[in-house]
């Protein structure tokens, strides 16, 4: 049975260390209670069995003090600060487990962490990043911006086919046995200088923007929030709880 009830957090202002362990520890609960699932099933017909068992869903909103993540494909040179440099700009750094390079989060982005069974919703993980992306797209356009995709590149852009192409959302997640965490960076009200200390998701030659430097005024992010968690909803047909 597919599950579509995702259970809904907001963790406001985190540690990305505390953040990343309550990611850790919700994802490996769902993976192992979907191995333990998995290994009951092909049990003889004697065992007991609840083919309805679902495995649970996750969406979690939050935003981070000033810190750096690096992706497993990412190289740590994209990292344009020393030690001495981090501490001067008050930021953490990470090395992790997900897809992508470098990025930065900070007060003032939304960080989505989608710890969703794709089994419950659909097993392509190109279509999901895909689907995060129209999310952010979709709320873009109710405050009158246009954001677009890159081919070649994940995330949400301004303007990708010009010379002033510019991201405002970055995207990198980790799946096993399909089930995902990690996920989106959505800059909204977010100090841009920050983004000057890397190269950020490895491309050197184009611009990071915000919400709040297209618009030229800091927005309601609260509003923000609610508007993405419902394209979220939408468009994965989820039962938000």
């Amino acid at each position: 049975m597919k599950n579509k009830e995702v259970i809904f957090k907001d963790w406001g202002l985190i540690d990305y260390k505390e953040a990343w362990d309550k990611q850790e520890a919700l994802f490996a609960d769902t993976v192992a209670l979907k191995t333990r699932i998995r290994n009951r099933k092909i049990m003889s017909e004697g065992d007991e069995y609840d083919e309805d068992t679902p495995t649970p869903n996750y969406l979690i909103f939050c935003e981070h003090p000033h810190v750096y993540t690096l992706g497993k494909s990412g190289k740590p040179e994209h990292l344009l600060l020393d030690e001495k440099g981090l501490k001067e700009k008050n930021a953490t750094y990470y090395a992790i487990n997900r897809g992508g390079d470098i990025t930065y989060h900070g007060p003032g982005q939304i960080v989505g962490y989608p710890i969703l069974d794709l089994d419950n919703f659909f097993t392509d993980i190109h279509l999901y990043l895909r689907t995060l992306e129209e999310a952010v797209i979709l709320t873009m356009a109710q405050y009158g911006l246009k954001g677009d995709r890159y081919p070649g590149y994940t995330g949400v852009w301004l303007e990708p086919d010009g010379e002033n192409a510019r991201k405002i959302c970055a995207l990198g997640v980790r799946c096993s046995r399909w089930i995902t965490m990690h996920g989106l960076a959505f800059n909204v009200n977010t100090d841009l200088d920050y983004f000057k200390n890397i190269v950020p998701c490895g491309i050197d030659d184009k611009a990071v923007t915000s919400m709040q430097q297209e618009l030229g005024k800091k927005l309601d992010i609260e509003d923000v929030k609610k508007n993405l968690k419902h394209h979220i909803s939408v468009l994965f047909n989820m039962e938000m709880i």
